[in-house]
Formats: structure tokens, sequence, C-alpha cells
């Protein structure tokens, strides 16, 4: 190759300020002429010019000085930054960095484009008659085709009147839209499939098309050959710009059920008309005013588990509620409402409740005091309309000072003085004596003491990366004196009542959220924290071992609660990025008896293979074990599976086996054979296919 460049060849008929500009063109052959006072420069065989921030080559590029502009033809390929341009011909204006091209193929990752014609600056291009790929082009790829696309390049593309799909098919309208490049771009097709003995052969789908910049609707469909055709609107919508200010999306379905309904959990046969909705969302209405509000509202109890179980099992009764929070520099206040759209699950509604709480704040000489306090309407129906519905209006404030001592440089004593009163009025309920107004009035005193205490240890071990040790051991205290909280317990409906854990409960008394059942308290708590750590190159350090243990000492307890606790211990183990250990047991010391105990062991090496086995056991109650495990077979492969076994029934109640199918590294398809036994509603084999994204 023989180079020319422009500023030394041209510069005998081109002015001084070419000659200055520091551009280059350089070819094969180049040969400059004069044109009614203008000079013409024609560059052919490997033509390059470069400058300005970009760089074009061709098989020949003509430069005309009268209008600044360069004429390219044969293998274009305009490059400026992250965005790269293909065409047949091509011309580029130096005095804007308007171009206009033909034959045109456009990247600006994450988008790849064909179009007859295109034109633009560098900071839009607008391409006509164009088809777009998300990724680069292939048979499995999300594209959408229209007669006018718009790229502003690493910012944003945005087209209207459009049509999508996969690869060399578009069949579904797009009205309108736009996508931000610092967003992820949100699927707006699901897609899911397969067999069940209790739905029989179905097929999921929902597509969610853009009508506004920040609105996306369209249907949610099942079709199963056992039941019938479920079909509901859904969408989805969010502030593109900043998603945490506003962000929710909608979801329903109706069916007119003709297979194999059963009963429901009242034991009430389900009739053949079935339907559920859900509703969340997220806003932020000012500065420090936030609002959320979640509903889910089903016309059985059994809907989404017919239909929807993996949107069923997680959360079995559904939670409907809106709350609003307003955060002041020390302080919140809340509205908070929860409904009962469902007449089979209990719950404990409020309508509404304010509430009030004061951050822990310094009062001088040593003193912090904290206060919350609310006003709540409750109420809790039973369940199928039988029996007696609870009512009450609650007022309700505690006051809490504590002063905090350093007694020594390891030894932390905080002394708790605490106050709580709450106002009764509009009682209702089966068993109450003297429902009139009632004021309950509480009084605590308590010590929370921690010791800390840590060690160092030179010790290396460059097999599991550790770099020197250091423990830190934590004794706690905890006691709290609560003589009288169990007065006036005949005249509270027990609404917000104590439920079911296995888990030590708060004792303070501005902690419990059990306000309506409350019982004198003298307890002591005694723990134990332990926390392993070793040096991390990028964090500073780095968990291997953690370990908790806690119990409580009863002097005056409920009957049937015996005074000494269980002993609850926590233990973490994270020796390695490939193991990890996670364990909760619950021992009573008095019988020598193992009342919990729930354990979780991952080994993974890297993206090629892991395995996680996990068990629970609640004595009398529990006891299963699992087991769940993926091995990479290749680039596109991966082999899955999921074992769940009962050991009380002494049977498998899940048993599944899939493989997982990498396409075009968008798609992701499962296929999954699944066997169950024992369940009451679900059938014993199940086939499924589902389609998700990898890219998006």
């Amino acid at each position: 190759m023989r180079p020319f460049v422009f500023v030394l060849v041209l510069a005998a008929v081109l002015p001084l300020r070419a000659a200055q500009s520091g551009l280059n063109l350089v070819a094969d052959d180049l040969q400059a002429r004069m044109v009614d006072g203008a000079a013409i420069a024609e560059a052919r065989g490997n033509a390059r010019f470069e400058g300005e921030g970009l760089l074009l080559t061709a098989d020949a590029i003509r430069f005309e000085q009268r209008n600044e502009s360069f004429h390219a033809a044969g293998r274009v390929v305009l490059t400026r930054g992250g965005a790269r341009l293909l065409a047949d011909k091509l011309i580029y204006r130096r005095t804007d960095g308007h171009f206009t091209a033909e034959g045109v193929r456009f990247g600006t990752p994450p988008y790849f484009a064909e179009a007859e014609s295109a034109e633009g600056t560098p900071k839009e291009v607008t391409l006509r008659k164009a088809r777009v790929s998300y990724g680069e082009p292939g048979v499995w790829q999300p594209t959408f085709r229209a007669d006018t696309i718009t790229f502003a390049p690493g910012q944003r593309v945005r087209t209207e009147n459009a049509s999508a799909g996969i690869g060399h098919t578009q069949p579904l309208p797009f009205p309108k839209f736009e996508h931000d490049f610092k967003q992820p771009l949100d699927a707006a097709v699901t897609l899911n499939g397969g067999f069940r003995r209790s739905l029989g052969a179905f097929v999921e789908a929902g597509v969610l098309v853009p009508v506004r910049e920040t609105v996306r609707v369209g249907p949610d469909l099942g079709l199963y050959t056992a039941r019938g055709v479920m079909a509901g609107p859904a969408a989805r919508y969010e502030n593109q710009e900043s998603p945490g200010k506003l962000r929710g999306s909608f979801h329903s379905g109706y069916i007119r059920d003709h297979g194999d309904r059963k009963s429901d959990l009242l034991g009430t046969a389900i009739q053949p008309d079935r339907a559920w909705a859900e509703w969340q969302h997220r806003q932020e209405l000012a500065p420090n005013l936030t609002l959320n509000a979640q509903l889910n509202w089903w016309k059985d109890s059994e809907v989404l588990r017919d239909f929807r179980p993996r949107a069923f099992f997680p959360v079995q009764e559904p939670d409907t509620f809106i709350e609003a929070v307003y955060g002041g520099e020390n302080y919140f206040v809340t509205a908070f409402a929860r409904l009962q759209p469902n007449r089979f699950h209990r719950v404990q509604e409020r309508l509404p409740e304010f509430r009030f709480d004061l951050l822990p704040i310094a009062l001088g000489n040593g003193f912090y005091e904290r206060f919350h306090a609310s006003a709540a309407a409750l109420r809790e129906d039973p369940v199928g309309g039988t029996g007696t519905s609870l009512r009450s209006e609650r007022l309700d404030a505690y006051y809490q000072l504590t002063r905090p001592i350093a007694a020594t440089e390891f030894l932390a004593l905080t002394p708790v003085a605490g106050a709580r009163v709450t106002h009764y009025t509009g009682q209702r309920g089966a068993a109450l004596r003297n429902p009139g107004n009632y004021t309950r009035a509480l009084g605590e005193l308590g010590l929370d003491a921690a010791l800390r205490a840590s060690g160092t240890f030179n010790y290396k071990n460059p097999a599991w990366k550790i770099d020197g040790l250091r423990h830190l051991v934590t004794p706690r205290l905890s006691y709290r004196y609560l003589p009288e909280a169990d007065k006036g317990r005949a005249r509270i409906p027990q609404i917000d009542r104590e439920s079911f854990s296995t888990y030590l409960q708060p004792l303070g008394l501005g902690d419990r959220r059990n306000v309506d059942d409350l019982h004198a308290t003298n307890t002591l708590r005694l723990g134990l924290d332990n926390l392993l750590q070793t040096r991390d190159a990028k964090e500073g350090s780095r968990d291997l071992v953690m370990i908790n243990v806690a119990a409580d000492l009863r002097f005056r307890r409920p009957p049937g609660v015996r005074d000494l606790s269980e002993i609850h211990t926590e233990l973490a183990l994270t020796p390695a990025q490939w193991l990890q250990v996670d364990v909760y047991q619950s021992f009573a010391p008095r019988t020598l008896t193992l009342r919990e105990f729930n354990s979780g062991i991952t080994i993974r090496d890297g993206r090629a293979w892991s395995v996680r086995f996990s068990n629970n056991f609640l004595r009398r109650q529990l006891e299963d074990y699992a087991v769940e495990g993926r091995l990479r077979i290749n680039e596109r492969f991966e082999a899955l599976t999921k074992l769940h076994y009962d050991a009380r029934k002494r049977r498998f109640n899940e048993q599944a086996y899939g493989i997982a199918q990498n396409l075009g590294n968008t798609w992701l398809i499962s296929y999954t054979v699944s066997l169950y036994e024992g369940r009451r509603r679900e059938s014993s084999f199940g086939f499924n296919v589902q389609v998700d994204t990898v890219r998006f």
C-alpha cells in the first residue's frame, strides 16, 4: 500500500486552514484537482479518513472542499465512539457532522439495526424502513420493524408504529417503544407451557405493549385443555429515568372452569366462575414521602394454587394493604391500612392506623429518649362468616428513657425504663367482660449489657485464602421486668395477639407487636456472639464463621411455659466462595431434646456445577430433606434436579428433573418433569416448559 497523506499532497491547492487541520486521508490511489476554484480529492482503494473523533473507511472516498463533505462508496464503515455504521453509500458533512447513508447496518450496544437508509448527527441517528435486533442478529433474537427508528447513541432508542417478534417474524404490534440504555430492558413477553394431570396440556403467555413512555398493557392468557381458558388484563408502569420514584404492576385472570374444582379451605364446593387479581405499587410522592400498596384478591382460596402454583406456594396467605410514610429529620409518620378482600383467611385489619415514631434522640447528660404512638381502628372477622367478629378502637403510646454507660473500654451498660399507655373503646368480641372504655398503663424496667473482646492470630492458609484471623466475641445480657403486662385481658379483644414462632421474641415492651395479648414478664436473656474474620484485599475483611447462642431465663412465666427456654444457636460458615453452611438449632436443656434443626450446605464449582443439601426439622410436626443441583453440560445445556423427601410420611413430596437450554444468549428454556406424592390438589405428574430471558 502506498499511502498519501492528505494534508501534504494537497497543500498546494487547498487553503492553509485545511492543511493545518490535522486530518488525514489515505488510500492506495489519491488524486486531487481544482473545480471552479475549489479543491476535490478522490481516494480509491482502502480509503481511510480519520479525525474529529470519527473513523471513515471505504473502497472510495471523495472530498469536496466547497461544502466540506466526504462522499464514500463501497464497503463503507463509519465509527464514532461506541456506535458503528456500515453502508453501501454515505455522505458526511464536516461542518455539523450530519450524514446520509444507503444500505445501512448500524450498531450501538445492545442494539443492532438494518435499514434502507439513514441520516443523522453525532447526537441522533434516524433509520428508515429498518429492522432492529436486541443483541447480535440471530434466529432467536428479539427484533422489531418500523418505518422510522431513532437512536441517540449510548442514550436511548425510540420508535412508533413498530411490530415486534423473534428473528425474521414480527407479529406483535407496538404502537410506541422507547428504551433508555441506562435502564434494563424488562421482558415484555412471558411464555410457559407443559402438562399437568389436573390441568391437562396448557400454554400460558403474557404480552405487554407500550402505550405510553412509562406504561405497558396487555393480556395474561392461559389455555388449559382440562379446564378452559383463563384471561385477564395486565399492566406494568414505571418512571424510566428513576424507577425508585414510581413503579408498579397489575395481573389478573378469569376462567369458567369446567374441570374437577374440588373444594376450598372451608370445605365448600368451588364454583365454576373463578378469578384473581394482584396489584403492586411503589411511589415517591415527595422527597420524604413514599407510598406502597399491594392488593391480592382471590375469588376462591385455591384459584392461584391451581393455575399459578409458583406464585402461590411462597405466599399462601396474601396481604392487602396501603401505606404512606413521611420521614422527618428524626421521626416517621405513617398512615397504614390493611384490608381483607378474601373471606377464607383470618386477617387483623387496620381501618386505618396512624403512627408516629420518634427515633432515639439525645436529651443531654447522656440520656436518650424514644417514643411512638398510634391510633388504630381494628377488626377481625371470622373465617367463612361464622363466629364472632372482633372490634376495637385503640390509642397506644410508648415512651422509653435510656442512659448508656461505658463502664470500661470493653463493657457497655444501658439501663432502660419505659411506660406504655393503651386506651380501648368500641370493643366487641366473644367472652368480653365490661366491654366499655378501658385504659391500661404498663411500666418496664430493664438493663442491656455487652462485653466486647477480640483477639488476632497470625495464621495463614493460601489454599483457603486466609490471611490472618480476628476473633470478635461479645457476651450479651438483657433483662426486662413488666410486672402487670397481662392485666385487663378480659376487657381487651385479642386482635394483635401473639403468633406461633420458634424464635426468641423481642423482650422490650415497646418492641412487641402483640399489644392486645401481653403477658407479665420477668426475664433474663443471655447471649454470646462470635465472629471469626480474615483479611480481604477487596473488602478489607471477610467473615469466615459466625455463631450466636442465646437463651431466656424466665422468673415469671405463663402457664405451660418452662422457666428456662430452649437454647437457640445460629451458625453461618463461609470459609471459601465455593462453600456455604447455614444452621439454626433450638435445644431444650431440661429434657435434653432437640426441638428444631434447620440447615443448608451449598457447594459450587464456579459455573460448572453446584449442589445444595438442606433440611427442616420441628419436633412432632416436620422432618424433611431436600437436594437441589445443577450441572453445566456445555455452553448451551445445563441439567437441573430437585428432590424433596418427607421423613415423617416416608415419601418424596417432589421430584423434579430438567434440562435448561440457552438460545442465542438471550432465552433460557427449561424443560422439567415433576413427580409428586401426597398432595391433595396437585397432580402426581407434571411436565413444564418455561421460557425466561437471559440478556434482559
